[in-house]
């Protein structure tokens, strides 16, 4: 079952699912996909969970499409006045 736990700033949560749509289209089990998010006063930590298969879909050729998508998160926080935020994969 694909489950996102969020935040508690609206804008959090806009930035968590766009984390999930994102990653949803990539992998092949969407139903394995978890997103959670850890926040803190400075920054915020979305964490992506998927199916072993999916692992490499996710990070890609040299750690591209992770880095993509942490750029986009990044640049989703800053134009929406939020602090740092990160994205891992986590098994």
């Amino acid at each position: 079952m694909s489950t996102i736990e969020h935040g508690s700033s609206e804008e959090q949560s806009k930035i968590c699912s766009l984390v999930d749509m994102i990653t949803r289209q990539l992998v092949d089990n969407p139903e394995q996909l978890e997103i959670r998010e850890s926040v803190d006063e400075e920054s915020c930590l979305i964490e992506i969970s998927v199916a072993p298969d999916d692992v490499g879909k996710i990070i890609g050729r040299h750690g591209r499409i992770i880095k993509s998508i942490r750029a986009l998160a990044r640049a989703a926080a800053t134009s929406s006045g939020l602090g740092q935020v990160d994205v891992e994969i986590v098994s």
